[in-house]
């Protein structure tokens, strides 16, 4: 396996300043030693260009930095597709999770079949008809999916980048209401924090594997760190009482690991600001690592 890292250090999707921050925290808690001692060759690429928006009217808009937001994800889109063709498993540091469709319609340019595991306190299936915000970062999987406006949903090309039987989205608890309507009418296959409470994080992970591996040529990963309870990951984005435990999220990674079905993942919404002595990113370091194969013995 080869390994390269992307930062996009971006707070635009969600218009909260701190997750810019995120790439250098997480690079500042190892990263790069923690991949290597694991014998797998890594290489860091450097960060993604933000636009300067200092002077942005917002006021204008009704989708916050919807322009560069689309340009930020065309950059990325590109780069994930020169490290797939490659061979090259790329790890995205975001940012806020708007940078998904970027990471993701990259793989899609390449692979015409994939599959996506979403891991998150939220859903992201808002569109610019339903969102209350304005913020696009709450609308990264409906783009992925093909649904909102016409500006992100073509971002690297491919409509849609991912059919909706071949995602999965595990630990929602937060959800608005006009999102849970779409998502109920969609094919996209929800765990919510009551499925895993009832089921378990096994039944769950297996069953996510299954769904998003069916008839596809890889998995990626989007994992945002507000799934798990803020009490073990308070440096967050959106944090929300109620989330995975620290061995749930390291038991989900460790067994898509061992499915050998990732081609790509994107880790999002570490928030340095928010944080306590740099530990949600250290967190977000071992959880890249257990997706990578690390075992305890």
């Amino acid at each position: 396996m080869k390994v390269k890292i992307v930062g996009v250090p971006s707070y635009l999707g969600a218009n909260c300043r701190g997750v810019d921050m995120g790439p250098s925290a997480i690079r500042y808690a190892g990263l790069i030693k923690m991949i290597r001692n694991m014998g797998i060759e890594v290489e860091d690429a450097g960060d993604v260009n933000i636009p300067n928006v200092e002077s942005k009217d917002l006021k204008a808009e009704d989708i916050n930095y919807l322009d560069e937001i689309v340009e930020i994800c065309e950059d990325l889109s590109n780069k994930v597709e020169v490290l797939i063709n490659d061979n090259i498993l790329p790890i995205i540091l975001g940012g806020d999770h708007s940078i998904s469709i970027g990471s993701v319609g990259g793989l899609a340019k390449v692979k015409n079949n994939i599959g996506l595991i979403w891991i998150d306190a939220h859903g992201d299936f808002n569109t610019h008809e339903t969102t209350c915000t304005g913020n696009i970062h709450g609308m990264s999987l409906a783009a992925l999916v093909g649904r909102g406006l016409d500006k992100l949903v073509q971002i690297g090309g491919i409509i849609p980048k991912v059919k909706e039987e071949n995602v999965v989205l595990i630990g929602v608890r937060d959800l608005d209401r006009s999102e849970r309507e779409l998502l109920q009418k969609s094919k996209v296959m929800v765990f919510t924090m009551d499925d895993i409470d009832r089921m378990g994080i096994v039944e769950v992970m297996q069953k996510a594997i299954e769904i998003s591996s069916k008839d596809t040529k890889g998995v990626h990963l989007s994992f945002d760190m507000d799934v798990i309870d803020p009490l073990e990951a308070p440096g967050v984005g959106t944090p929300v009482k109620g989330g995975i435990n620290y061995r749930e999220a390291h038991l989900a990674l460790e067994m898509i690991a061992e499915a050998d079905i990732l081609t790509s993942i994107d880790l999002v919404e570490v928030n340095p600001i928010l944080d306590k002595y740099n530990r949600t990113a250290e967190l977000a370091v071992n959880l890249i690592t257990s997706a990578l194969g690390k075992r305890i013995l």
